[in-house]
């Protein structure tokens, strides 16, 4: 029997799923470790696995080591080779901030230091002719600091490279003959597009991530042999498409955000699955909520995102207080409120939800491992929604009292209300933060949330579900199985995918047919020969082509996807249409038929479709150990005993709230006025 396993690391735990030939499905979940991940990750796969002699053909991972590295500052020592005059770039940046009138507010660090970001002399003009040649001179003492100050990684980026990539070719070339160690990364190949701040940013979190990236994989590949794993180790993309461990090593850049992205892969195959057109993710873990769109079983995009400048709050106009990497990526808000977060009151004594958290050391009071500070876990259990007698099937065993005790001397006491109300408070401010991401990914994306079903997921996203959708106005939840390891399934349904853009600056006004021809030919084939080198057969092959458009006099471009099969003559025709259209689900209104349009690049998307459908057609409901009452709290009742069950209980017959669905790597919460049961598939549909 052959067998495919999804890893997918948090902030918490470690989830682990495992299926067979046949469709059977298999999971495990264990504390993060995060001083060494790999160390989890064998761990787990021992558990997961046992005696097991079946065959381990693909090792799906999702990990957040790019992430935490520009994060915690740990990437190596990099330097910036530039076009003379452009050395300033990483400083000046693109204007943006955080937050506003706060004098103390500082830009984060350059990731590479001033003195080694180095100019050579060279011009090309944005046309890609050459405005001034190549010094060779200026090239030769950019290596001699280079060598100088052992630096282990290179950006290359030159001005206008996107339009003519021989200079940067040049450079790279000079650079590995006299440092042939040195790891590389050009603009030309990582970001071959306009806008310097942009391309630069990209290049250099490629450069400064790259040998640590590739480390980890190269460490871990080897664990995974050592255990006798030989199957394809690949990784998600932040765009939500699998790739190779042998890509990923190159350009870390596009795994920067594996970890979020597939949760909502996963949603996006479920909702292919049962035909549901509209689907909000909501994933909320041990150390943030995330929150994705899922339109026509489609993930929606975002073709910028920032790295290290702490949890996504929701306002995308609040930029500039981290990294910005300009690679199409999963449209992820996030909040810092999950299972650890820390519930506190603030320096004027209002209670505060946050973003820091407990993690996996010391963890949340109930745990037991020194944590001291209560938290959303510690205020769920001792509400009674949580399994007094453990987590993870009991495996994780609690201290109620501890968190009872933690609550009452930092909350209850200080805000002069029972431990309860202090406990259900801080859930309503958690609560409160989890529905911004919601609005993030949809009401400021023109969507209306009161359209869509909430896909809930992650350990505690079906707790807090039917809560959030009650406010938004959200009538249908779906708690697919396994909804706590729902990220690592995700990596189990997702395809190989490979996203590649060429800039390509015109007014379709005067627009030449033949140059958008031969850009989208050239993009074609290479996102082909991607997947090729990912062992996708050419009969498996799918592209889709999108235009990166804007009206003219923006500062800003979407993306329009273009239809299959029409002429190049034909889509300079249609585009002023089509992206009137998308300009209008986007921002609520269009333009004049007559305002011009002004494309800015093309890009492909090359994606591997498997062979057999990867989703099975059922998951059976499971079964577990659980009380038929357990006493909980609600504001408006106080102390009732809470009808409990698990999954396979509910197949049985509907039920209506208050109701405890207790799992194995999840509970979820029913209240009074919704209703749960089990549809074909095996997942939990509550409705109002």
């Amino acid at each position: 029997m052959t067998l495919r396993i999804g890893i997918d690391i948090g902030g918490t735990f470690t989830d682990l799923v495992c299926i067979d030939g046949r469709g059977v499905v298999q999971t495990h979940k264990i504390a993060s470790t995060p001083n060494d991940y790999g160390a989890g990750i064998v761990e787990g796969l021992g558990a997961l696995l046992g005696q097991s002699q079946d065959t381990v053909t693909e090792v799906l991972h999702g990990t957040t080591i790019g992430s935490n590295t520009v994060l915690e500052g740990k990437g190596v020592r990099t330097a910036l080779i530039t076009t003379r005059g452009f050395r300033d770039i990483l400083e000046i940046r693109d204007l943006r901030m955080p937050v506003l009138y706060d004098l103390h507010w500082t830009k984060p660090q350059a990731l590479v230091e001033r003195r080694l970001r180095l100019e050579v002399t060279e011009r090309l003009r944005p046309d890609g002719s050459v405005a001034t040649p190549l010094d060779i001179a200026s090239v030769d003492a950019a290596i001699a600091v280079l060598r100088a100050e052992t630096v282990q990684s290179l950006a290359i980026c030159l001005l206008h490279s996107y339009a003519n990539s021989e200079h940067e070719h040049a450079v790279a070339a000079r650079v590995r003959a006299a440092l042939p160690d040195l790891a590389i990364s050009t603009s030309s190949e990582i970001l071959p597009a306009i806008k310097e701040y942009p391309r630069t940013s990209t290049t250099v979190i490629n450069a400064y991530v790259q040998p640590v990236v590739r480390a980890y994989i190269t460490s871990l590949d080897a664990r995974l042999r050592a255990m006798g794993i030989h199957g394809g180790l690949r990784l998600m993309q932040s765009n939500g498409g699998l790739a190779s461990a042998e890509f990923a090593a190159i350009a870390p850049a596009h795994i920067i955000e594996s970890g979020p992205a597939a949760g909502v892969v996963g949603g996006a195959a479920l909702a292919r699955h049962l035909d549901e057109a509209k689907l909000i993710t909501f994933d909320m873990g041990g150390t943030t909520a995330k929150a994705g769109l899922v339109e026509d079983g489609e993930v929606l995009r975002s073709e910028a995102i920032e790295v290290g400048g702490g949890v996504m709050v929701g306002s995308r106009l609040l930029v500039g207080g981290g990294y910005l990497l300009k690679l199409p990526a999963v449209d992820l808000a996030e909040v810092g409120a999950g299972g650890g977060s820390i519930c506190r009151l603030d320096a004027a004594g209002a209670p505060k939800v946050g973003p820091d958290s407990a993690g996996a050391d010391p963890g949340p009071v109930c745990y037991g491992r020194g944590g001291t500070q209560p938290t959303i876990t510690d205020c769920s259990l001792v509400l009674g929604y949580l399994d007094p007698a453990g987590l993870v099937g009991g495996a994780l065993r609690v201290d109620v009292e501890a968190a009872r005790a933690a609550i009452a001397r930092d909350l209850a006491a200080p805000l002069r209300c029972s431990v309860e109300e202090a406990a259900h408070g801080m859930l309503q401010l958690a609560t409160a933060a989890m529905m911004r991401a919601i609005r993030a990914v949809s009401v400021e994306r023109g969507r209306d949330p009161r359209q869509f079903a909430l896909l809930a997921f992650g350990g505690n996203g079906p707790l807090f579900a039917a809560g959030i959708a009650a406010e938004l106005g959200i009538s249908r939840i779906i708690v697919p199985p396994m909804p706590g390891v729902f990220s690592a399934f995700g990596l189990l349904v997702a395809e190989t995918e490979h996203h590649v853009t060429q800039s390509l600056r015109t007014r379709l006004d005067d627009a030449a047919p033949e140059r958008i021809g031969d850009v989208l030919a050239e993009l074609t084939r290479s996102g082909a020969e991607r997947l090729t080198r990912d062992g996708v057969p050419v009969e498996r092959q799918r592209i889709r082509c999108a235009a990166l458009a804007r009206y003219v006099g923006q500062s800003s471009e979407i993306e329009v996807p273009l239809p299959d099969g029409p002429d190049s003559a034909t889509i300079v025709t249609r585009l002023p249409a089509l992206f009137g259209q998308e300009h209008e689900r986007n921002y609520g209104f269009r333009a004049p038929d007559d305002e011009p349009v002004e494309m800015i690049g093309l890009s492909v998307m090359a994606r591997g479709v498997p062979e057999h459908p990867r989703l099975p057609q059922r998951i059976p409901p499971a079964a577990a150990a659980v009380p038929a009452f357990r006493r909980a709290w609600f504001p408006d009742a106080g102390w009732i005993d809470m009808p409990v069950t698990d999954r396979a209980g509910l197949a049985k017959e509907p039920r209506s709230g208050p109701l405890n669905i207790q799992e194995y790597d999840a509970t979820c919460l029913v209240p009074r006025g919704w209703t749960a049961e089990v549809d074909a598939f095996g997942n939990v549909r509550i409705t109002i």
